[in-house]
């Protein structure tokens, strides 16, 4: 028996998708998964399939009734699938006993934290397969027909949010491997969809840098700075910023060919701004991969896999000029 939750709610007995009954029953299974093997106190779990405000006097029965029926789906298809489910009561409410690698949420994380692990280790391309596999588990958002239904459960968010973080992990990874073209799409897409996650966006600026097209690398961030500005009334964040500057520079060190990723020791940032901005390798943002993927905040350390830009035009290179003298740094217009 497998239970899917990256999607649609699905309980699956060999290839059979078992009929899992009506709208609560199937938010009390899909609230126990969530939590898979601890135990869920009985108030919890009516909390989350009513509002305070609007919960029946029969709420605690028609609970019962939800976990009475899953027992029952429980038991009947479980042995034939060789490795059963089992919904148990625990004080203070009740527990679903599962084998983790049944459950598509726990295999996600496994091979997350796997990926992560083959990163910091060096083996992008190994890194590339088992960050591509747990995203393949998604099917649609997380609990999708219960979503549609009006749940709202904060652990859905959080899951979501996990799945954003190893999206950027895996075209990060792709990056690394020299893919900047394969992943520019995917990265445009993610950026639309996501405007205000500066992770994103400074992968993509990233990205179109090594494609050579410079200018619309500035152009990204100079997007997310006026959304985040207008949105949040927040400045983008200090490495966003300085890996502005590097492209502004040119900086020789995002060239993934003379700096290879992880041997650039890091050196002292000014603490005032130089004539030249600080060298990529000085940044936060550029250091070894192993520091990169220790936590999920969206301002973490941004890709150093980037090239030198292709051929530009000469409009391509007035417009960039024109955004370092306008940075400070002194450069004279092209004619």
């Amino acid at each position: 028996m497998r239970f899917r939750m990256l999607g649609p709610l699905e309980v699956l007995s060999g290839e059979q998708s078992l009929p899992l009954g009506g709208v609560k029953q199937r938010a009390t299974l899909g609230y126990l998964l969530l939590q898979a093997n601890q135990v869920v106190p009985t108030s919890q779990l009516l909390s989350a399939l009513w509002s305070t405000d609007n919960a029946p006097a029969t709420a605690r029965k028609i609970l019962q009734n939800a976990v009475w029926g899953l027992r029952g789906m429980l038991s009947e298809h479980g042995p034939a699938a060789g490795a059963a489910g089992e919904l148990v009561t625990r004080a203070p409410g009740y527990m679903i006993r599962v084998d983790p690698d049944r459950v598509d949420l726990h295999l996600f994380r496994r091979r997350v934290s796997e990926g992560r692990a083959r990163l910091s280790a060096g083996a992008q391309h190994e890194a590339v397969r088992l960050l591509g596999e747990a995203l393949d588990l998604w099917r649609g958002p997380v609990l999708a027909d219960l979503v549609e239904t009006g749940t709202m459960w904060p652990e859905l968010t959080a899951v979501q949010n996990s799945r954003l973080d190893v999206l950027e992990d895996y075209l990060e990874a792709k990056l690394r491997c020299g893919e900047h073209y394969a992943v520019l799409g995917e990265l445009e897409t993610t950026v639309e969809a996501e405007p205000l996650r500066e992770r994103s966006s400074g992968l993509l600026m990233l990205a179109l840098y090594r494609c050579g097209r410079q200018v619309d690398a500035l152009s990204v961030y100079n997007r997310i700075r006026a959304t985040l500005v207008e949105d949040l009334g927040l400045e983008p964040g200090h490495e966003l910023r300085r890996l502005q500057q590097a492209i502004l520079a040119q900086d020789q060190t995002l060239d993934l060919a003379s700096a290879p990723l992880g041997t650039a020791a890091p050196v002292p940032v000014p603490a005032a701004p130089a004539a030249q901005p600080p060298p990529a390798a000085a940044l936060p943002g550029y250091r070894d991969a192993a520091a990169q993927f220790s936590g999920h905040e969206d301002r973490r350390p941004l890709l150093a896999a980037v090239a030198s830009p292709a051929h530009r035009t000469r409009s391509d290179e007035r417009q960039v000029a024109v955004a370092r003298r306008d940075q400070g740094l002194g450069e004279e217009l092209p004619r």
